[in-house]
């Protein structure tokens, strides 16, 4: 696989030249070094989402950091999303013009002890059942408007039992967005 360099100014411009570059021509990408330089020495754990006409596209993240920073983050997670999210099919050429892009930024999740404790409008939670089986949804999806609503979901992506014995974690993020 060949590199390019991109100029990006923003992350999901980011996400947008990665996942480009590699659907049309199978090559990762580099980033300028004028370009983003504020997140060249931070880390976090980093969601991307891909959206066909407002619908979900695919979303892959880690919830701690697994790269050197949030750039290198964005450019792994970034070819995930598009061509390894077990729901969808790899996206094609053909769809490049219609997809949108958004980009998570997660601050370190912590543990809670009830779900009072939850807000879907501006935590994401993780759920850990037994066996390690583990489900998180981020804050602020349109569809999930009530902390039930919340918990029902991330259980059901999870394939945990509602009267199976969980960790319950919270996060923020901040969503940058096209």
């Amino acid at each position: 696989m060949n590199t390019k360099t991109v100029f990006a100014n923003s992350l999901p411009k980011l996400a947008r030249l990665t996942i480009e570059e590699y659907i049309s021509n199978n090559n990762s990408v580099v980033l300028s070094d004028e370009c983003l330089t504020e997140y060249k020495n931070q880390r976090a754990g980093i969601f991307v989402t891909i959206y066909k006409n407002n619908q979900l596209r695919g979303c892959i993240g880690t919830i701690s950091p697994t790269q050197e920073n949030i750039i290198s983050e964005i450019l792994i997670n970034s070819i995930s999303a598009c061509s390894r999210d077990p729901r969808f099919e790899k996206v094609k050429i053909s769809e490049l013009e219609q997809l949108t892009y958004s980009v998570n930024v997660l601050m370190p999740p912590e543990q809670i002890d009830s779900t009072d404790k939850l807000d879907p409008q501006n935590y994401g939670v993780i759920v850990v059942g037994s066996n390690n089986r583990r489900g998180l949804l981020l804050p602020r999806l349109e569809s999930i408007n009530t902390i039930q609503e919340q918990m029902y979901h991330v259980m059901v992506k999870a394939n945990i039992k509602h009267d199976e014995t969980i960790e319950l974690y919270r996060f923020e993020s901040i969503e940058h967005k096209e």
